[in-house]
């Protein structure tokens, strides 16, 4: 199975945001996207997903066509940077919710969560309300929540640019365990090329509507625009002290 989008356009008052995007995301490879504001990476994001209806293309998973099914059938979640949990609801039931709206049987809900409060490092926490959750915390809430259900594909939308740096690296560690264990299918969008290489298994950037892909890690890190030279370069200028 693999995730295979083909020629995606959209236009916001005829202004083009995205112009005929392909791209495939074998199973189990998370595909790291970077780009400038602005060049299309959330609409592409909100377009898989069915948030956003595009105005030309298709999304197959396997041999199944998406293009023209509701969000909630697709079985594509976009996890936004900003985690949207339930105010109501406990960390334990926000990680639930998905399993009780399908019907699934009480004591495999409490089976699957208390796995996932474990693997998620949320043992004190499950019994907390959102408003009394650290934002790294949250972010674990958001992640077990989407992950209890199966997707086929998890589509992140910056969702570590919020967190301090060490959170930051913890929740990168974190998705990365998580990612590796269970074969997760990721479209990852990043403005960080450290988080990029750290996370990605390939690569593309996203630029005025037009994704550029690139052959290896190699390529990705020769080019220019995404900064890697830049990055070394500034650590040679720091003097010793």
């Amino acid at each position: 199975m693999e995730l295979q989008v083909t020629q995606l356009s959209k236009a916001y008052s005829r202004q083009p945001v995205l112009q005929e995007v392909s791209f495939t995301v074998r199973r189990g490879e998370v595909l790291c996207i970077l780009g400038r504001s602005g060049g299309g990476k959330t609409t592409l994001l909100k377009c898989l997903a069915g948030l956003a209806q595009p105005d030309a293309g298709q999304v197959f998973w396997g041999e199944e066509e998406l293009s023209q099914l509701p969000a909630n059938r697709r079985n594509l979640l976009y996890l936004y940077q900003e985690p949207l949990l339930f105010p109501h609801l406990t960390a334990w039931e926000n990680i639930a919710f998905g399993l009780r709206v399908r019907g699934e049987r009480e004591g495999v809900i409490r089976e699957r969560v208390d796995a996932y409060i474990r693997e998620l490092e949320l043992d004190d926490h499950g019994h907390k309300y959102p408003h009394q959750l650290s934002g790294g915390q949250k972010q674990r809430v958001n992640f077990g929540r989407a992950l209890i259900v199966n997707p086929r594909v998890l589509l992140l939308d910056e969702p570590f640019g919020k967190l301090d740096a060490q959170t930051r690296a913890a929740m990168q560690a974190l998705y990365q365990t998580v990612s590796r264990k269970h074969g997760i299918t990721s479209v990852f969008v990043t403005h960080d090329v450290k988080e990029a290489l750290l996370l990605g298994n390939t690569f593309g950037r996203l630029e005025d509507g037009r994704l550029d892909l690139f052959s290896s890690t190699l390529d990705f890190v020769r080019d220019p625009r995404n900064g890697v030279q830049d990055e070394l370069d500034f650590w040679k200028t720091i003097p010793e002290k």
